[in-house]
């Protein structure tokens, strides 16, 4: 299957550049003298911004100068020109952050390196002590504390979302007027707008008070109330990609299952919700990266301690994520201590593209599945 994607990409690709050689062909020589001009200052300006040159500005002057002159000229070529710029741009600029922060996080896992059966193994340590001191010798930076706490939020924050969200889709999809269905769904959409410090404000002042008095807890900070808030904010991510793949069960499919006599929630159970199963997924999966990924409310609601909890599965306590410890800590770190920040964001990026990875395969899975290909 992989060796047929490959294949397939690549006569895209080279599809594509066809396309392009002979849509090149066919401008006049002003017109690719522009362009020329434009790739050129674009590159130039490019590497003068990698080099941190002040002279940079001047061939994105050019590059600015020369689009505006094609634009009005010869628009067909300089929009391909810029899309393809842009595109490819956006591409660098992901691949720059991701050097960057695994280059930055390389000598604190040097530093905790440890030997196993006479091999060097970099940042082992890191995983398998539960001790973190910045401060004091012998210094410690352990990810243990910090990875049991995004752990625990996003089990917390996943089984607030998924049950919700999927039935929330299911309603809206299935279920909902058409009138109303059309008054929910923005409303769920633009709950996803609000500010992240906002749902911690609200679970700082409101949430983790009342916990501390209802459950006699000594301080603020309580993994079980942080999971419900960052739950409840992924919850219009998991409502609106699940109702997107609930609706694009094709209708002949539920007509034939009704016109046997089963009724709408049979129909629901035996054809929609199997059929659609790999986008629910999908949602959920995409919920739990924002789970795993969030900050702002953790960092407010929790203590910010990098300790494990005791027991391990105490829920109402909480001392500390990966996010939060990045928030609390960046602002005077120096030295190891930033490149120990440094990787925290590598495990949460590599954690995130893996689910993001996971989810973009269960989608298309769905719609192969749906669209009869084998």
């Amino acid at each position: 299957m992989i060796g047929t994607q490959v294949l397939a990409a690549r006569n895209a690709v080279t599809q594509q550049v066809r396309a392009l050689s002979n849509f090149i062909e066919d401008q006049d020589p002003t017109a690719l003298a522009v362009v020329s001009v434009m790739t050129g200052a674009l590159l130039v300006a490019f590497a003068g911004f990698l080099s941190v040159s002040s002279l940079a500005i001047v061939p994105f002057s050019i590059f600015v100068v020369a689009a505006g002159y094609g634009w009005l000229n010869h628009q067909g070529l300089t929009a391909r020109m810029l899309t393809f710029a842009m595109t490819v741009g956006t591409i660098l600029i992901l691949l720059l952050i991701t050097v960057f922060i695994f280059v930055e996080s390389i000598p604190v896992f040097v530093y905790e390196s440890t030997t196993v059966f006479g091999i060097s193994v970099p940042g082992l340590r890191m995983f398998t002590q539960a001790e973190w001191d910045a401060v004091s010798p012998p210094i410690r930076y352990s990810m243990v504390p910090m990875i049991h706490g995004t752990v625990m939020v996003t089990l917390i924050a996943t089984a607030v979302a998924a049950p919700l969200g999927i039935s929330a889709a299911l309603f809206l999809s299935e279920i909902a007027p058409a009138t109303l269905r059309e008054a929910v769904k923005p409303g769920v959409e633009i709950l996803a707008g609000i500010p992240s410090i906002v749902y911690g404000f609200i679970g700082f002042t409101i949430l983790s008070p009342w916990a501390a008095d209802q459950f006699r807890t000594t301080g603020q900070g309580s993994y079980l109330f942080v999971g419900i808030v960052v739950g409840l904010m992924a919850l219009p991510t998991v409502v609106s990609v699940a109702e997107d793949a609930l609706s694009s069960v094709p209708e002949s499919m539920k007509s034939g299952s009704l016109a046997m006599g089963t009724t709408d929630w049979q129909t629901m159970a035996s054809i929609t919700i199997p059929a659609a199963f790999s986008g629910v997924s999908a949602a959920v999966l995409l919920g739990v990266g924002r789970a795993i990924g969030e900050t702002m409310a953790a960092t407010v609601m929790l203590r910010g301690v990098p300790q494990l909890t005791k027991p391990l599965y105490n829920a109402f306590y909480g001392q500390s994520t990966l996010t939060s410890l990045i928030a609390n800590n960046y602002g005077e770190a120096d030295g190891l201590q930033m490149d120990a920040l440094f990787a925290a964001g590598v495990i949460l990026f590599i954690t995130v593209l893996a689910i993001s990875v996971g989810s973009q395969y269960i989608e298309w899975r769905m719609r192969r599945k749906l669209g009869g290909e084998n």
